[in-house]
């Protein structure tokens, strides 16, 4: 996949995705529900509040509002360090709102847990930290410094004192629980989001590839009729200028230019618009398709294939789908990465089953991440010995998903183990002490001739020049 391709799947932060009206919206509604909330106070419970300071922190808010309307467009997106403003800009505003209308004594002061929820589902770590600190402080302060609110008759409205730390306790283990919990959602969701569109950019890839195959055939098709013509045109001119030696050279020179284009078409490849046997092939060509870049990579790869118990002689032709070949050519590409000299690639197919085993005789998967495998963005700190060994390698943690995602949406089932684990049944060679992946398809999803989308395989057409 391109880097600038990757670097555009990744380098989207999730800020980035938060409209400005829409936080201009979320504010209208929390500004509706102050002034509701301080009209209910004083007409309905009749309590003395300062109204003069109370409308004024409401009327920042409102004024801020109505210049963000009228300055930016109407489809902004907000940046990391606009968003982390507009949030503490609410927070504050609260926590104001709230000091002078009693503090923790007032019920709405569990709403300084919200700020720090869109903090941790909208921005980084480093903003979601800060906004999650300045509410616990905001909280505390909050508990000891505020207006008491005061009746008609000038009583003051207070809870005990064990209530009052209660809240406290409770505000801010749901500041800290709710954001972090908020926060490591978020994360994961973009963290596969990212992960699925760069699967399918490289599927996309595969594709392509695939498709040129189809665009090759086409070509030869298609420009075999005007080189014949060519040809034909200028074997005439030859015959006729021979009283004119300086263009019977240029008419012999079009001729053998003809005659190699026909040699070239011959050599690209087979000839129709829609070359059947471009979606099907032997299950060693996909294999041995799907290895060929890493096998020149200074380490040893082996193949074998051959039938299982009950398997027919003949191995099977399958669909030589995109996902199948790049998911194998991630598996034998990380194989190959981490082998110290050898790579085994293995095939087996029985009347029920296709399997593909590959096996390297490196170090195999740390332990702590065999449950991991398959999760995007999961990498090992390189070592040192794996910069002087591999400088070039430097992966992203995608590898394995994108292989896993692609084999499981051909409906294979995938597993990993260590050779050196003594309770691993994939393999019992000793040698093989690496990494193990077993790629394992029922015949029905990828037989090419008997499952459930068979190709149909005739003749192509041939063309003459």
């Amino acid at each position: 996949m391109p880097d600038s391709n990757m670097n555009l799947v990744l380098g989207q932060e999730r800020s980035s995705w938060i409209r400005l009206r829409t936080m201009i919206l979320l504010r209208w509604v929390a500004i509706a529900g102050q002034v509701a909330a301080i009209l209910v106070a004083q007409h309905s419970y009749h309590l003395q509040l300062n109204l003069g300071l109370c409308y004024l922190a409401i009327g920042i808010s409102a004024v801020g509002n109505l210049l963000a309307i009228f300055l930016f467009p109407e489809n902004k997106r907000l940046g990391e360090f606009e968003n982390f403003l507009m949030v503490l800009f609410d927070l504050l505003q609260l926590g104001f709102l709230l000091y002078l209308t009693g503090g923790l004594h007032n019920p709405f002061a569990l709403l300084l847990v919200g700020p720090v929820i869109i903090s941790a589902n909208v921005m980084g770590l480093r903003s979601t930290l800060f906004i999650g600190t300045t509410a616990i402080v905001l909280v505390t302060l909050l508990g000891l410094y505020h207006v008491p609110l005061r009746t008609e008759m000038g009583f003051i409205l207070r809870i005990p004192d064990v209530f009052v730390f209660g809240h406290w306790t409770a505000i801010i283990i749901a500041i800290i629980f709710l954001g972090a919990y908020s926060y490591r959602i978020s994360s994961e969701v973009q963290s596969m989001s990212e992960a699925l569109a760069a699967t399918q950019m490289a599927l996309s890839r595969e594709q392509k590839l695939t498709d040129l195959g189809g665009v090759v055939a086409a070509a030869a098709h298609e420009l075999g009729t005007p080189l014949a013509t060519i040809k034909l045109a200028s074997s005439e001119l030859v015959e006729e200028l021979d009283d004119r030696p300086d263009l019977r050279e240029d008419a012999a020179l079009i001729r053998e230019q003809a005659d190699r284009c026909r040699d070239i078409l011959r050599d690209m490849g087979r000839a129709g618009k829609d070359d059947l046997h471009l979606r099907q092939a032997p299950l060693s060509t996909v294999i041995h398709e799907a290895a060929e870049p890493h096998v020149h990579r200074g380490k040893t790869v082996h193949f074998d294939e051959g039938p299982g118990a009950g398997g027919d002689l003949q191995q099977p032709s399958i669909l030589r789908k995109p996902e199948v070949i790049h998911g194998l050519r991630n598996l034998i590409q990380n194989a190959v990465d981490f082998a110290r000299a050898n790579v085994w690639v293995e095939a087996e197919w029985t009347a029920e089953t296709i399997t593909v085993s590959i096996m390297d005789d490196g170090r195999g998967y740390p332990g702590h991440m065999i449950g991991r495998i398959g999760d995007p963005f999961v990498r090992r700190r390189r070592a040192e010995i794996d910069r002087r060994t591999r400088p070039e390698y430097e992966g992203m943690g995608l590898g394995l998903f994108i292989a896993k995602t692609l084999l499981e949406r051909s409906g294979a089932e995938l597993s990993f183990a260590n050779g050196s684990d003594p309770y691993q049944t994939l393999t019992d060679q000793s040698e093989r002490r690496g990494a193990i992946v077993l790629v394992v398809w029922p015949r029905s999803q990828i037989d090419a001739q008997t499952g459930e989308n068979p190709v149909p395989l005739g003749l192509n057409e041939q063309f003459q020049v």
